[in-house]
């Protein structure tokens, strides 16, 4: 559906009722690379890593890093958290979107707001519109937000925050069992880890949010997109996704897409902009996006991990070879949303600017800087 910046009144599209995809709706070139299956034999080139957290612990850290180094993404298993408490988190969003079109548009999010309902925030970038719904909410203020959806709260009001807020107990601990995994699979011993969190307190500060979607099915998935591509803006993201394919990861040599396959339980995390930066460019974010489904709709979650708006992410000084200075300038959390909104409108890469940044300040080691390793960003 269009977001409020693409309205003069917040129409609301019914996916249910087309029976065509409109010209709004039709995305070109989602062709120019093909499609390849991510659930083939593990170790295989367009195998989606997976890293089982039953594995013993050396093995686990070195999963993550060769994942978040080649891929920048991988399938979490072994995680613990209860499936029961998943089945309940993906009926209760069925339920949200399932809510009559006026109770969702009551909460509708507006021009330079975080949290609602709608499209991605990235949607206000481009002329054509997702086949998707979402709604955006912070975990600290669940309770007040939803009241926008159920002004009288009632029993689905209690049920759905109930829900997610066990959901978000459960995922905090895995966020932060993740961090030390990642900072372990730079080569930080557990001391070196302590430093690090004593000095930056990234997980004590990490911030969350969530992003519900909902994928109806579509009349003619090939001209529709879910989810434009895009990379995650912050540390990292935890992603559950029902039993329907559609999240693909962008993967080069040669250029492709890798649909991830759905396994029962499992979460994609993907790592995103900022943690390529905190990592020097070592664990790089990841270019994704979301297709539709013909016959199905499917519902996917997105627990996203990031800084608190004031604080500096610059590249942690064990990331960074000897001899050699960071690849990227620090940056807030805002401050990175500003580049990535010039990188948006001009087709440039966000990452790239904040390199360019960085060699210019660094004007004794500019070709280091510029020449790092980068990927692609949205």
């Amino acid at each position: 559906m269009p977001t409020p910046s693409h309205l003069k009144n917040p129409l609301y599209f019914d996916f249910r009722a087309a029976r065509r995809v409109p010209e709004s709706h039709a995305w070109p070139g989602l062709h120019d690379h093909p499609v390849v299956d991510g659930g083939g034999t593990p170790g295989t080139p367009d195998a989606v890593p997976v890293v089982d957290l039953r594995d013993p612990g050396a093995a686990v850290v070195a999963r993550v890093a060769r994942a978040a180094e080649q891929w920048g993404a991988f399938l979490l298993t072994g995680h613990g958290v209860p499936a029961e408490l998943l089945a309940r988190v993906e009926d209760r969003i069925a339920c949200m979107f399932a809510l009559p079109a006026a109770d969702k548009m009551r909460a509708v999010r507006g021009p330079g707001d975080a949290c609602g309902y709608g499209s991605p925030p990235i949607s206000s970038f481009f002329s054509k519109c997702m086949w998707s719904e979402g709604y955006t909410f912070s975990p600290a203020s669940l309770r007040g937000d939803l009241r926008k959806l159920w002004p009288k709260a009632g029993d689905d009001y209690a049920s759905f925050c109930d829900v997610m807020e066990e959901f978000h107990k459960e995922m905090r601990v895995q966020a932060d069992k993740l961090l030390e995994l990642f900072l372990r699979a730079l080569g930080l011993t557990g001391e070196q880890v302590a430093a690090v969190e004593e000095e930056r307190r990234i997980g004590e500060t990490m911030t969350a949010t969530m992003h519900l979607n909902w994928y109806p099915r579509c009349p003619d998935p090939r001209r529709a997109l879910g989810l434009i591509a895009h990379t995650d803006s912050g540390f990292f993201t935890f992603v559950l996704q029902s039993l329907v394919p559609g999240l693909q990861l962008f993967r080069h040599a040669p250029d492709r897409w890798v649909a991830v396959p759905a396994v029962p339980g499992a979460f994609v995390v993907n790592v995103g902009d900022l943690f390529h930066i905190l990592t020097n460019g070592r664990f790089h974010s990841v270019y994704h996006r979301a297709v539709v489904n013909r016959d199905l709709d499917r519902i996917s979650l997105g627990y996203f991990l990031g800084p608190p708006p004031h604080a500096k992410v610059a590249p942690l000084r064990e990331a960074v070879p000897p001899g050699r200075t960071p690849a990227y300038r620090a940056v807030t959390w805002p401050e990175y949303m500003g580049v990535r909104k010039k990188a948006f409108t001009t087709g440039a890469s966000a990452l790239k600017m904040v390199a360019a940044a960085a060699a210019a300040a660094e004007s004794d080691d500019a070709d280091a800087a510029v020449h790092q390793p980068l990927v692609l960003s949205s």
